[in-house]
């Protein structure tokens, strides 16, 4: 066979290529942990820096288990599992020896690893076990795993960094989804009194992302001075605060390396990752020429800086581990995640594109063309709502589209006001506004891929998971002639029902959810209005709804009732629930389950 000549792959070729994520260095710095799907359920591996095989370190055949990190000096490493996707993760430490002992013990708890100090002789860790809705910080020797509690959160504040020192802590004041402040607390102070640190009065959001490796500064992002969020620093010594990075977009990140030689900062440009390093001791960036095209993400020191984990991806190639070498800027791929069946220049590369809406606002949005789709051969399509609110869909490797898209069908992820990374004011135009204007901009999207000459204008569905999930069944219940199908992914049907649910570990972004959705107990009847569920038996279009069973957010009854709703109604619709998933689906099987079944809804309704 002509492996040039282009194959259609099925969905289990797409996802046996391996996802992987995180990485931590060894102690001394001859392996990398992370985790990988590699068995089709997440597990820890470590990997050779010099290269080889991985060897895994963890076995779950059930649960998925996400690496947290090496010790600074053994081989014991931390590592954060749930229970069936209820995102209630506990920490667990496993020994050189196979032992695993729960560090986060009890029932409905929450725990949120908070890094090593400098010196590797301490940990922190979040966990709401006092309280459902509060996270307190927790300081565990690394000797003997004891531990004590630095700070109990009264008000439930979002949690932050701590300081490598231990000194700091920064935590994060939700005012409403457009102020919020950071406030800091001194723990070496018997009082714990909490600081506002952020100067800026008004609306204005502020969030906490580092401290510098000495301590001395805290790095924040804040977008006071334009649209985008900029990093500025706050030093302690004299309060004083400077910009850090400033950028034409979202500066998403900054990290720093072990002794604070280099700097990381990423930034979300149009939709894809730009990474930035930089080396303080040679005053300028560091070059990483090259490397495969695509988005550099996740990058992670050694101890001695000698060393730097990343991670590579593009549209049509998954995440790969590299690590390189400072001293002499030699690179290694560590990593091979693409399916040896599946034949990359198959698969397609994502385009960044613009339509107006119906006022006229250019909205961005991700095409995927299919390779066979011309004039003469004119594809079914699919408009792609994100989840949220305020997700962005963005460039880089979804086996779940291409799968789409080597099938025949063209796709627009969109992204509608509301969506993250394109300015604070795009942000915010949907803000009570739900269903209505944020819905006008998903059929812009449908009419702007109807008047593409390889599209057939009769054949569009619009697709979509949580709030994107929503917004498909809106768009089937409020303008049930636009589009020829939907999908709804462990959508929203019921707003009330989801704000009164709101999981407790979320009380700090309760307020911001209330803000730009509206308030159940002030806001009923027009929450009420947009919830599509009680709109359902509007609905002329087939359905296809799929739902985790344990999911936190989107509680199975909003899929349960939705699909009653619509079968009363006498239109096709199809339901698949995974009893051992949450809000999105982390065990392989599953996930080509699911693909598979949107492929077969398609070919049957498209």
């Amino acid at each position: 066979m002509d492996d040039n000549a282009f194959r259609r792959y099925s969905a289990e070729q797409l996802y046996k290529n391996v996802t992987i994520s995180g990485a931590s260095f060894s102690h001394d710095e001859t392996r990398v942990l992370f985790s990988s799907d590699a068995t089709g359920v997440f597990n820890v591996y470590s990997q050779p820096v010099a290269g080889g095989p991985p060897t895994q370190l963890t076995r779950s055949e059930t649960e998925s288990i996400f690496s947290v990190g090496y010790f600074p000096a053994d081989d014991r490493f931390l590592y954060a599992a749930d229970q069936g996707g209820n995102e209630l993760h506990h920490l667990y430490v496993q020994h050189p020896d196979g032992r695993v002992s729960d560090i986060t013990p009890g029932e409905r708890l929450k725990a949120v690893f908070a890094g090593f100090s400098k010196d590797g002789q301490r940990f922190f860790v979040w966990t709401n076990e006092r309280d459902p809705k509060a996270f307190d910080l927790y300081e565990y020797l690394a000797s003997d795993l004891s531990r004590v509690l630095l700070f109990e959160n009264q008000q439930a504040l979002s949690p932050g960094p701590v300081a490598p020192d231990g000194r700091h802590v920064a935590l994060g004041r939700v005012n409403d989804n457009a102020d919020s402040d950071v406030l800091v607390v001194d723990l070496t102070s018997g009082e714990r009194t909490k600081k506002r640190v952020t100067p800026a009065e008004g609306v204005v959001q502020h969030s906490a992302l580092s401290f510098t490796r000495d301590g001395a500064e805290l790095y924040y992002a804040t977008d006071e001075h334009g649209e985008f969020r900029q990093v500025w620093r706050y030093e302690f010594s004299t309060g004083e605060h400077r910009p850090a990075v400033v950028d034409q977009w979202d500066v998403m990140n900054v990290v720093f390396s072990h002794e604070g030689r280099y700097t990381v900062t990423t930034v979300n440009v149009d939709g894809s990752t730009k990474l930035n390093i930089y080396d303080r001791e040679m005053g300028k960036t560091y070059d990483l020429p090259g490397l495969p095209v695509g988005d550099i993400t996740g990058a992670t020191f050694s101890r001695s800086e000698q060393r730097m984990a990343f991670y590579v991806t593009s549209d049509r190639s998954p995440t790969n581990l590299f690590v390189l070498d400072t001293t002499n800027g030699h690179y290694r791929q560590l990593t091979s995640s693409q399916n040896r069946d599946v034949n990359a220049s198959h698969l397609v590369d994502a385009e960044v594109v613009r339509f107006p809406s119906f006022d006229g606002l250019p909205v961005p949005a991700i095409l995927y063309r299919p390779v066979e789709a011309s004039a003469a051969r004119r594809t079914p399509a699919l408009v792609l709502v994100h989840g949220g609110p305020g997700g962005q869909s963005r460039r880089g490797y979804s086996p779940e589209i291409q799968h789409l898209v080597n099938h025949g069908h063209t796709v627009l992820a969109v992204n509608n006001r509301g969506s993250s990374g394109y300015g604070k004011t795009f942000y915010h135009m949907d803000d009570r506004k739900h269903g209505d204007v944020d819905l006008e901009d998903v059929i812009a999207g449908k009419e702007y891929l109807a008047k593409l000459d390889y599209v057939d204008p009769k054949r569009i569905g619009v697709m979509g998971g949580s709030y994107g999930g929503f917004m498909v069944v809106a768009a089937l219940a409020f303008r049930p002639e636009v589009f020829a199908l939907g999908i709804d992914i462990f959508g929203v049907t019921n707003w009330v029902r989801t704000l009164e649910s709101i999981p407790p570990w979320w009380s700090a972004f309760r307020q911001s959810l209330y803000a730009e959705l509206g308030d159940p107990a002030t806001d009923k009847e027009r929450l009420t209005r947009i919830s599509p569920l009680f709109s359902a038996h509007l609905i002329q279009k087939p359905l296809l709804v799929v739902q985790g069973k344990n999911d936190p957010r989107v509680l199975q009854v909003e899929s349960d009732e939705l699909v009653a709703a619509v079968k009363k109604a006498g239109v096709p619709v199809e339901y698949v629930i995974f009893d051992n998933e949450g809000h999105g689906f982390q065990k392989r099987e599953n996930r080509i389950t699911a693909s598979e079944a949107y492929l077969r809804f398609l070919k049957t309704h498209l």
